[in-house]
């Protein structure tokens, strides 16, 4: 069962919009998927709660801020697994260790990046080896800004992939708001953001 780790240190970068876009898309897919959050917000679990009867279930996998985070029962076929900013310690640990798959979601300004640079050299260290895939995804990335230029520099020097970059559109917060994801509507309504998406998930099913 594959687990995937949404995980940055810095805090509104959009954990919570990729961890619940990622469900989706497995959902989607047929999979048997459960949606954790380790997050005191429990934005994602508060996402779940949203979901309309009629969309492709996903389920609630049991985590809060402060107990052991269980793995999902038998049955469960994909997981996803969204975390608090300021993760580090024995919560870090925990997480990384359950973890095949890491995303990290990076914005394109300078505090974003300095403060992920350090949490990509704890992720190298502590990851199981080449088991545990690391991946990087820009967030709100306008091509046409400096601040897009800058962040390309910093990725470029890394040595860890970038599945993607995804533009700052309304469509995930309307969607949020319904507890739906892209993968959960017609295709022609979000095509562009679905294009920016097609990446994401050949990795994620690689």
């Amino acid at each position: 069962m594959p687990v995937v780790l949404v995980a940055n240190p810095k805090g509104g970068v959009g954990k919570s919009t990729i961890a619940t876009n990622i469900a989706g898309y497995f959902a989607s897919r047929g999979h048997a998927v459960m949606l954790g959050d380790v997050d005191r917000q429990q934005s994602s679990r508060l996402w779940l709660g949203l979901r309309p009867p009629i969309a492709r279930p996903i389920s609630t996998w049991e985590a809060s801020g402060d107990s052991t985070v269980v793995r999902p029962p038998r049955g469960t076929t994909h997981a996803v697994l969204d975390t608090p900013a300021g993760l580090h310690g024995w919560r870090f640990k925990e997480v990384l260790a359950l973890a095949d798959r890491v995303i990290v979601p990076l914005q394109p300004s300078i505090f974003d990046i300095y403060a992920t640079r350090d949490f990509l050299d704890r992720l190298m260290e502590q990851r199981r080896a080449e088991k545990t895939k690391i991946g990087l995804v820009g967030m709100r990335v306008n091509a046409r800004t400096l601040a897009a230029d800058r962040l390309n520099e910093f990725i470029a020097g890394l040595g860890v992939p970038v599945l993607g970059e995804l533009r700052d559109t309304q469509n995930y917060v309307q969607l949020a708001a319904r507890g739906l994801t892209l993968f959960d509507i017609a295709p022609g309504r979000v095509q562009r953001d679905l294009e920016q998406w097609q990446p994401i998930c050949e990795w994620l099913e690689a």
